[in-house]
């Protein structure tokens, strides 16, 4: 399968490309006049690396948690690429992506993310279905009561954390992995018929 992805959930965002078993990928800064310029971004990335919409299957958008301007600035231009060159459209989440690694491998996944000062939580069963949903957390909280429970931060936002919350034990700061996509597609974990953007207040 060859796809591209769109991920301007966080203020670094990104866009990947899988074709033919290559992977090309390019790191953007999502704020407002790069958002605004989106899709020239993507047509300077697929002219610099040769590549051609007809030759992808699918896009895959992330769909948040995340700023409102990135979130649906991405989430209009995979629709309108999708609709206009007859792809198909799926729409992933941070939470869900930074735990595909360790699908099958614990028993209960948590994943956390800090946005505007706030931590969130979510946590996953072994198969990567959602037993809550992503929810509002204060630092003692987390340390309190999740401590010992296996814990997932994206490496794209650990920057935000703070130390206390990286040293607790059972912690992982984990890469996005984007190949990760047709995996979660294969499984049945992504969004299709509703993609719409996770904002969080």
């Amino acid at each position: 399968m060859s796809f591209l992805s769109i991920d301007c959930s966080a203020d670094i965002g990104s866009l990947f490309v899988k074709y033919k078993n290559k992977t090309f990928s390019k790191i953007l800064q999502s704020d407002k006049s790069n958002i605004d310029l989106l899709m020239e971004h993507i047509l300077v990335f697929f002219n610099e690396n040769n590549l051609k919409f007809d030759d992808l299957s699918s896009i895959f958008v992330n769909q948040g948690p995340g700023n409102f301007s990135g979130l649906r600035g991405s989430l209009a231009i995979a629709k309108g690429l999708s609709i206009a060159k007859k792809l198909e459209l799926f729409g992933y989440n941070t939470p869900l992506l930074s735990c595909v690694k360790f699908f099958n491998k614990q028993k209960s996944i948590i994943s956390l993310i800090k946005f505007r000062e706030k931590y969130f939580l979510q946590e996953f069963d072994k198969n990567l279905k959602s037993k809550t949903i992503l929810k509002k957390i204060d630092e003692n909280e987390i340390i309190k009561k999740f401590d010992k429970k296996f814990k997932i931060v994206p490496s794209n936002i650990a920057v935000l954390f703070d130390k206390k919350i990286l040293k607790l034990s059972n912690l992982s700061v984990i890469d996005l992995d984007y190949n990760a996509l047709e995996f979660l597609k294969l499984k049945g974990l992504l969004d299709k018929n509703l993609i719409k953007p996770l904002y969080l207040s």
